[in-house]
């Protein structure tokens, strides 16, 4: 009777411990995130994502580790992540061999209470329109309606109509540079599981407004004003009562595409807090769009360097901005590492100290690992992918470093011409910390100029400046958006169209994915 009885009370105790986990809400986890511009010749593969599959995907976000109460909070489904570095279009191929991947891991483990959504939001395909939109429908079809979805972006993606009515609770960043990324991860998950944990599921009101600003993020920065005060407002509306989140997308200025220009949204469970405070982010918006600068003073490239040679102020930083990789562009236009190579004042090499970075040269690479540190070398760099404004350069000078294993480069390889340090690697990588430099050998803090392809600066580089100006460069996302002649956008937009009216920005009621008609 007893053995009876300690049988039993095992199977309730087990019975209990499988009722208690399936008390826990069951969430997948999926998202592709890239920034591509349609103005750039590149394009981007699938092995460009580094995607992570399974269990790996946790490695992404710090806050759900093992032992964190997020990963306690539910039981978790991991599928695909990617993220890839900013470039050209996705090819078709890659899209569609990641997303279906993606799907075929989701039909595993159905059903999903809640899935959490991880996307940038100007992700271009070749071919397609709208591929955020596109993916999160055939993930529907998938999960079901009534799955409750929350999407977390960067504020320099694109929000559709589409994508606002099969999302449920969404949120971007609210700095730029986006030191925030991780928190908006972190926010969007905790949004999710209170829904889930508190029985409210999905918000009974999206407000969606579409703003007709276009801008690059070199003018919207929360740096300084007015975006700096525009993005203030953000997390007080969020925290009005009957509000769950409320966000601001500047959009990305470098596709040409009809979801590309600014968003507002605000849900929550208020109709007159949602609405009222979606409109008063909106008007605040327009109501500044005059007073966008760009985040640091502009000028030519020539005019660039001649004001850092003459400077007393070192390390003085240049933006080659229209090739930037961090927002983009190729990573390999030659246009202004030839305009200095050419200018007289860094021939010798007693000139001017100055540190390039960087350009893509893989047979470059090649050949000075044949010579080693120390040696002369004279091989052609850059321009394979975009040639249309510069050829490839001719770099001849001496090897000073050459460095392995660079989880972005590869190998990157520093040649001294005449007293320009041009950093040269395998594979095209942005430079943004000041180990970059340092790990090469190179003192960026003790240079008199570094020359780096990027807009805004990054915060390492940024406090280290003495002075900086930002270049107008020619490339695949070049400040000058009159350059790009957009022919999808919607028209009217500031500041494209000059002449413009106010335009309507009520709210417009996103209906929930469970209520949309097939």
């Amino acid at each position: 009777m007893k053995r009876v009885f300690f049988l039993m009370a095992g199977y309730c105790l087990i019975g209990g411990t499988v009722l208690a986990q399936q008390k826990l809400p069951r969430i997948a986890i999926a998202g592709l995130a890239i920034e591509s511009s349609t103005f750039s010749p590149a394009t981007s593969d699938e092995a460009a994502f580094k995607a992570q599959y399974g269990n790996e995907v946790f490695r992404t976000y710090p806050f759900m580790s093992a032992d964190s109460p997020l990963r306690k909070a539910a039981v978790w489904f991991p599928t695909i992540t990617g993220h890839a570095l900013p470039g050209g279009a996705v090819t078709k191929e890659a899209y569609e061999s990641l997303v279906r991947k993606t799907l075929d891991s989701l039909k595993k483990h159905l059903p999903y209470d809640g899935l959490y959504f991880d996307i940038h939001g100007a992700m271009s395909v070749v071919g397609m329109e709208d591929p955020e939109g596109d993916f999160i429908v055939r993930i529907r079809k998938v999960v079901g309606s009534k799955t409750l979805i929350s999407t977390s972006m960067d504020l320099h993606g694109n929000v559709s109509w589409r994508l606002a009515e099969n999302t449920d609770l969404i949120t971007c960043y609210r700095m730029a540079p986006h030191e925030d990324a991780l928190d908006t991860k972190e926010r969007a998950v905790r949004n999710l599981i209170e829904r889930l944990k508190n029985g409210k599921g999905k918000p009974a009101y999206k407000a969606w407004i579409p703003v007709p600003i276009l801008l690059p993020g070199e003018k919207t920065s929360t740096r300084i004003e007015p975006g700096r005060s525009l993005y203030a407002q953000v997390a007080p509306a969020s925290r009005q009562a009957g509000v769950i989140d409320a966000a601001i997308w500047i959009g990305y200025a470098w596709a040409d595409e009809p979801r590309n220009h600014a968003v507002v949204m605000v849900t929550g469970d208020d109709k007159t807090a949602v609405t009222t405070e979606a409109e008063k982010l909106a008007k605040s918006f327009w109501d500044v769009r005059n007073q966008f600068e760009f985040v640091a003073p502009t000028a030519s490239l020539q005019e660039a360097l001649d004001a850092a040679v003459k400077s007393d102020k070192h390390p003085f930083y240049i933006s080659d901005s229209g090739d930037n990789p961090t927002a983009g562009g190729a990573g390999d236009v030659t246009w202004t590492l030839t305009q200095i190579l050419a200018r007289p004042e860094f021939k010798s090499e007693n000139g001017p100290s100055l540190i390039y970075a960087s350009i893509p040269g893989p047979d470059f690479v090649k050949r000075a690992i044949e010579l080693g540190v120390g040696k002369h070398i004279e091989a052609e760099a850059g321009a394979k992918v975009d040639a249309r404004f510069a050829g490839p350069v001719k770099l001849s000078g001496t090897i000073t470093s050459i460095e392995y294993g660079d989880k972005d480069a590869a190998v990157e390889v520093v040649v001294k011409v005449g007293s320009v340090y041009v950093i040269v690697t395998q594979k095209r990588k942005p430079y943004h910390k000041e180990i970059d430099f340092t790990r090469l050998g190179l003192n960026p803090r003790k240079a008199d100029i570094v020359v780096v392809k990027i807009g805004y600066l990054e915060p390492e580089l940024y406090n280290m400046r003495a002075d900086w100006l930002l270049a107008l460069t020619p490339g695949g996302v070049d400040q000058n958006l009159d350059r790009l002649g957009y022919k999808h956008i919607t028209h009217p937009m500031f500041p494209v169209d000059k002449e413009m009216k106010e335009p309507d920005l009520k709210a417009r009621l996103v209906p929930a994915a469970d209520k949309l008609k097939d």
